[in-house]
C-alpha cells in the first residue's frame, strides 16, 4: 500500500473518534454545569472540557473567558480550532475521498451524511450566532451516530487487509489518547481544592467520565457497588475486557501492527514499542498506579502513545 494512502487511512479514523469524542465531552460537561452547586456544579466544567480535549491554550489565544457558549463555539464550529467538530468532520470526509476505493459503502455515507448535517447547520444559523441546547443536543448525537456507523460499516465490512489495519490503527491510538487524558483531568482540574474526595462533587465527576467514555453500565457489570475512583481506574486502564480502556487499546494495537509486520514481511520499532507499552499495562496493578501517581502514570502513557504515533509515521506513513 502506497505510504499516503495508510496515512489517509490512519487520519480518517483519528478524525471520526475524535469527533466523537469532543460531542462526548461536550454533552457530559452541558450535564455537570447544569447541576445546582450543592449538588456537584463547581464552575470550573467547561474549562476541564477545554483540558480533556488539549485545547485550552489554544482556546486561551482567541476567547476570553470559557463560558459554555464560547466553548461550545470553539469545540464544534471554530475553523481555526484544528480538533473542532466541524474541522475533524471535514479533514475526516478530505481522508475518506482519497481513500474512497478502499473504504465501504456504508463507511463513506457516515461520514458523507454528517458533513452534510454540518453544513445544514452553519448554513441555518447566523454569524456568530450561539446555538441553543435544543439545537446542540441533536447535532451532538448526529456526530456520535456517524461515529458508531462508520466504525461499525468497516469492522463488520471491510477485508481484513492492510486498509482495514491502519485504519484500525487510527481508531485505538486515538482511543487510547482520549481516554488517558480524561482521566487526567479529572485528578487535576475538575476536583477543586476545597472539596472532599468521595464528596458529592467527586461523585457526579466520576459519573460523568464513565458516560463520557460509554462505561457506566460496563462499570457496574465488573464490579457491582458503588462508584470508587480506584475501580474506575482499573476499569479504564487495566481492564482487557474494556473496549475503551488503555490496555484493550494496545492490545488491539499490538495485534493490527503484528498484522501488517507480518503481511509486509518486517517487524519494526513500532511493533516493538506497541508490545513494550502493552507488557507494562499487563503486569501493572491498580495499587502501583496510584502509589506512584496517577497524574505520573497518565503522562508517561501519554508520551508512549505519542512516540508510537511518531514511530508508525516514520515506519509506514511518510515513505
Amino acid at each position: 500500500m502506497l505510504a499516503r494512502t495508510a496515512d489517509n487511512l490512519f487520519w480518517l479514523a483519528r478524525y471520526v473518534e475524535r469527533a466523537e469524542f469532543t460531542a462526548r465531552i461536550i454533552d457530559i460537561t452541558a450535564r455537570l454545569a447544569a447541576l445546582p452547586k450543592a449538588y456537584g456544579n463547581s464552575g470550573s466544567e467547561w474549562e476541564s472540557a477545554l483540558s480533556a480535549v488539549g485545547s485550552l491554550e489554544r482556546f486561551n489565544e482567541t476567547y476570553d473567558t470559557p463560558d459554555e457558549a464560547s466553548v461550545i463555539e470553539f469545540l464544534i464550529f471554530d475553523p481555526e480550532n484544528a480538533s473542532s467538530i466541524r474541522s475533524c468532520i471535514e479533514l475526516a470526509r478530505t481522508n475518506a475521498r482519497a481513500v474512497r476505493t478502499a473504504l465501504t459503502a456504508d463507511m463513506w455515507q457516515s461520514i458523507n451524511a454528517c458533513w452534510l448535517e454540518l453544513r445544514n447547520y452553519e448554513q441555518t444559523r447566523a454569524p456568530f450566532e450561539r446555538m441553543s441546547r435544543e439545537r446542540i443536543d441533536p447535532f451532538l448525537d448526529v456526530v456520535k451516530t456517524m461515529s458508531r456507523d462508520f466504525d461499525g460499516a468497516g469492522y463488520r465490512n471491510m477485508l481484513r487487509n492492510d486498509a482495514y489495519w491502519f485504519n484500525r490503527l487510527g481508531l485505538y491510538m486515538e482511543r487510547a489518547d482520549n481516554t488517558a487524558r480524561i482521566l487526567d483531568v479529572k485528578y487535576h482540574v475538575l476536583l477543586p481544592e476545597n472539596e472532599t474526595v468521595g464528596g458529592s462533587l467527586d461523585y457526579f465527576q466520576w459519573t460523568a467520565i464513565l458516560r463520557a467514555v460509554n462505561a457506566f453500565t460496563a462499570y457496574h457489570w465488573v464490579y457491582r457497588q458503588g462508584i470508587k475512583p480506584w475501580l474506575i481506574a482499573d476499569l479504564l486502564i487495566l481492564k482487557k475486557e474494556m473496549p475503551r480502556s488503555l490496555t484493550s487499546c494496545y492490545d488491539n494495537l499490538a495485534h493490527f501492527l503484528d498484522a501488517i509486520g507480518r503481511a509486509y514481511g518486517v517487524q519494526g520499532p513500532s511493533q516493538r514499542h506497541a508490545r513494550s507499552v502493552l507488557l507494562r499495562l499487563e503486569n501493572c496493578e491498580v495499587q502501583d498506579v496510584f502509589q506512584n501517581g496517577m497524574h505520573e502514570f497518565i503522562t508517561q502513557f501519554l508520551t508512549d502513545n505519542s512516540r508510537l504515533g511518531t514511530l508508525v509515521a516514520e515506519q509506514y506513513l511518510l515513505n
